[in-house]
């Protein structure tokens, strides 16, 4: 029998929404939802970890995460750039979502180009499909993923809220531009 890996689950209020936050006993991130898609952030666990094989417990202030959090909503949009994630994932998940960490706060870049950051440029539609799994939103920047002609696509938080997302970065960016080189 392997061991249970112990999450603890803070709820956050944002200005979209609530949050939910997961960590481990170290403090890293595992996983980042929205209270109204918490039956997917469960199916994502189950599948990621197994069923039984995570536990939740209710936390509050988890690391001082909770400060880091808030401070990215009230518009220190880089705070959050050093928080510690960890995912299970196949290879070339864990490889897009490395690289969505690399796209510049306040910047969007299009599937196609990530695509060919990570050096797989025929894999358009499985980067699109490795994105859309993400477990750690927000703090795995899916969000900064658009369409080739600059339209938002699709989001699991939903299109309302990658688009403040989006805005709430392009105001608080330094030097910030739609498209990242």
């Amino acid at each position: 029998m392997h061991d249970v890996l112990e999450l603890f689950l803070d709820r956050l209020e944002t200005p979209i929404g609530e949050m939910l936050l997961l960590t481990d006993t170290a403090g890293t991130v595992r996983a980042l939802d929205w209270n109204d898609y918490e039956s997917r952030m469960t199916a994502l666990l189950d599948r990621h970890y197994g069923k039984g094989g995570y536990k939740l417990e209710p936390a509050r202030n988890t690391q001082a995460l909770r400060s880091v959090v808030t401070r990215y909503f009230a518009g220190d949009v880089n705070a959050i750039d050093g928080i510690a994630v960890e995912t299970t994932g196949t290879a070339f998940q864990r490889s897009v979502w490395n690289e969505l960490r690399n796209i510049p706060v306040g910047t969007s870049i299009s599937y196609g180009t990530l695509a060919k950051r990570i050096e797989r440029p025929r894999a358009v539609r499985a980067v699109g499909l490795a994105n859309g799994s993400n477990p750690i939103g927000l703090i795995v920047p899916c969000h900064r993923v658009i369409g080739a002609d600059g339209s938002l696509t699709g989001y699991g938080g939903g299109l309302e809220r990658k688009k403040w997302l989006l805005d709430h970065e392009r105001m608080h960016a330094k030097g910030a531009s739609l498209f990242a080189a």
